[in-house]
């Protein structure tokens, strides 16, 4: 995919930028732009002038806010254009994440909401501004991450931290991300671009082999919820078709409570 719409790929010297470029929507992605991120990583993460990769958000907003619920598609993992039937690739880009040989970082100004504090968490490491905001809000939305967003959460946060941030949708500070371990390090943000780029220099003086290996070790303890993850994300499809679900983004779009129990069966 030569010509992307949704987001923006640089580079700088050793280090590739994917940049979620829709400031607008609090960079929020639509079915368009997990499949150009998905591209943008398959493409720079086999490069061998590529030592590090940085996943960030475009604008001082937010990081990434999950699924866009104006889409024509929702914010859930539905049908889409850009792929046909098949669905909103989420779960090939998580594995993608992982899957590549370089080091993630999440570098994180703002939201990282829903589906892109998903994201963050599946990053190698996260680089936070002190203005960044941590949380899900699956639940209250009729939705739910079953695979790396949750088992692999509780690895990284702890199993009662991980059933917290998903039971009870709150929002978390900088400096709370980082002391249950969903940060690396924050930062003032005048100072964020400064750290990753220090961070991301160290990075790519290392043994390129030496970190793919230490990358595969890492991911190989919790590798088993890929093949979890995905048998989920077939019955969160038919979930998504429910009316207990819709009525998520129909309290949304309607400015009200949810009332998911009256779907409830």
């Amino acid at each position: 995919m030569s010509q992307y719409e949704d987001i923006i790929v640089t580079q700088d010297g050793r280090t590739a930028t994917i940049c979620i470029n829709r400031p607008k929507k609090y960079n929020a992605f639509r079915p368009r732009t997990v499949v150009e991120l998905l591209d943008a990583f398959l493409h720079v993460g086999w490069d061998k002038n590529v030592g590090s990769i940085v996943l960030t958000g475009a604008g001082d907003k937010a990081f990434c806010t999950g699924g866009d619920q104006s889409d024509h598609a929702g914010g859930q993992y539905g049908d889409n254009d850009a792929r046909g039937s098949v669905g909103m690739p989420v779960e090939e880009l998580h594995s993608v994440i992982r899957d590549v040989p370089k080091p993630v970082i999440a570098r994180v100004r703002g939201y990282a909401i829903g589906g892109g504090n998903v994201l963050a968490t599946l990053c190698d490491l996260t680089i936070a501004s002190e203005n960044a905001i941590f949380g899900q809000v699956g639940p209250k939305m009729g939705s739910v991450d079953p695979g790396f967003g949750t088992a692999y959460l509780a690895r990284v946060v702890g199993e009662k931290k991980a059933r917290e941030i998903w039971y009870m949708c709150k929002r978390y500070t900088a400096q709370e991300a980082l002391a249950m371990g969903l940060a690396n390090v924050v930062v003032p943000d005048d100072q964020l671009d400064a750290e990753v780029a220090t961070w991301c220099a160290e990075i790519n003086k290392r043994s390129p082999t030496a970190i793919a290996l230490a990358k595969k070790s890492f991911n190989a303890d919790t590798e088993s919820i890929r093949g979890m993850g995905g048998l989920a994300m077939q019955a969160l499809r038919l979930y998504y078709n429910t009316a207990e679900s819709q009525e998520g983004v129909s309290a949304l779009n309607e400015k009200r409570e949810p009332d998911f129990l009256k779907h409830y069966k």
